[in-house]
């Protein structure tokens, strides 16, 4: 039994929809249970992976409710009961919360995994909220049978704080693959983008943790120096209207393309791209990138080191604006840099980050739990 809070287009949803595609249908029954996204979001089961079948939870999303969270428990607990699943494998904070109670409470003898795809530690809450976020992860990890991280920095940040133990938690990298690239200079046209400049892509959710503001800041910087960059912003957020507005207001050279359900076509329209956040856990743009045969400009947060190959496979940098601009004027100004970076971001991506490792690691991770417990 597989449960995250929502679908939307991100890190997780991926990760879960390749679960549900690769995982060998003789040996495992494997279900998914999820909730609904927030109307200002993209659910990942409606536009990309429309092949994957799931169970709608009524309550279950994003927004804290007390109704519908209560609604949603009780409607897990129903479900687990009725499945009477030999494992279940939540994914994300929320679901993480709500669904291993409910399989507490459910008194079913179920295998509890849950996988931290990131964290709330830093960039989210108050010192207040986060001490209670802290405190309950504490007590849910006493009750989780094994606990996994994306990456060792998410590992080492929770074991830091407390949560659960070195002997009780993994590591489990993210797994992904990407189709063919499309012609880039018909996918540039396609979005209105020049074919002569270089093209420097912002991916992923236009959100607070995403730092946008930050990301136009370096735009415009880089324009006041002159450098010849052009950028595109790929996704959609709460932030994505005032970022537009900024864009127009400052004639920043951005064009905003939104969400696009192909990234396939928005890689390809791409010679770089930059990721400027405050908070990650292991973000799948990188590394969807590095597939891609483009270098990548990053800041040092979460698990990002374990995917990018600082001054191999991209340029990390720290937070700072004169930072990000410096490592994107340096690829700019050599081509020989950036194919060398290009290159070894998919050699190493595409042996480090397959969706088929990623599918082998958790049926043997099942398997072993399975047979520990049959031991026992």
């Amino acid at each position: 039994m597989r449960i995250i809070a929502r679908m939307n287009v991100g890190g997780p949803a991926v990760q879960v929809s390749g679960l549900m595609r690769g995982f060998n249908s003789v040996d495992f029954d494997q279900r998914l249970y999820t909730g609904f996204c927030a109307v200002d979001e993209a659910d990942y089961l409606d536009t990309v992976a429309t092949d994957v079948k799931a169970t709608r939870i009524k309550g279950f999303g994003r927004r804290v409710s007390l109704g519908g969270d209560v609604k949603a428990f009780v409607s897990l607990i129903k479900e687990i009961r009725s499945f009477k699943p030999h494992i279940i494998h939540t994914h994300t904070a929320k679901a993480g919360f709500l669904g291993r109670i409910a399989s507490i409470v459910s008194l079913q003898p179920s295998i509890r995994v849950h996988t931290f795809h990131g964290h709330l530690l830093n960039g989210y809450f108050g010192s207040c909220k986060r001490s209670l976020v802290v405190i309950a992860e504490k007590v849910l990890a006493v009750f989780t049978h094994q606990l996994l991280a994306v990456g060792d920095k998410v590992r080492q940040d929770l074991l830091a704080a407390g949560i659960g133990n070195s002997k009780k938690f993994g590591l489990m990298p993210p797994g992904l693959e990407i189709g063919e690239l499309p012609n880039k200079s018909e996918s540039q046209m396609s979005f209105g983008l020049s074919t002569t400049s270089l093209q420097c892509a912002f991916i992923g959710r236009v959100t607070r943790i995403k730092r946008p503001d930050r990301f136009l800041d370096v735009v415009s910087e880089i324009k006041n120096r002159g450098v010849a960059i052009e950028f595109f912003m790929a996704g959609d957020g709460e932030f994505l209207e005032t970022s537009r507005e900024r864009i127009a207001g400052e004639d920043l050279p951005v064009k905003i393309l939104g969400w696009q359900s192909d990234i396939e076509k928005v890689l390809a329209a791409a010679d770089v791209v930059v990721l400027t956040s405050d908070n990650e856990g292991t973000p799948l743009s990188l590394i969807q990138a590095g597939m891609a045969r483009l270098p990548v400009v990053t800041t040092r947060v979460g698990s990002v080191p374990e995917v990018v190959l600082d001054g191999i496979t991209g340029i990390i940098t720290s937070l700072e604006v004169q930072e990000i601009a410096d490592a994107l004027e340096k690829l700019a100004n050599s081509n020989e840099l950036w194919a060398q970076m290009g290159t070894a971001a998919q050699e190493f991506t595409l042996a480090n980050f397959g969706v088929k490792r990623l599918v082998h690691d958790h049926e043997d991770l099942y398997k072993k739990l399975l047979a520990s417990r049959a031991k026992s």
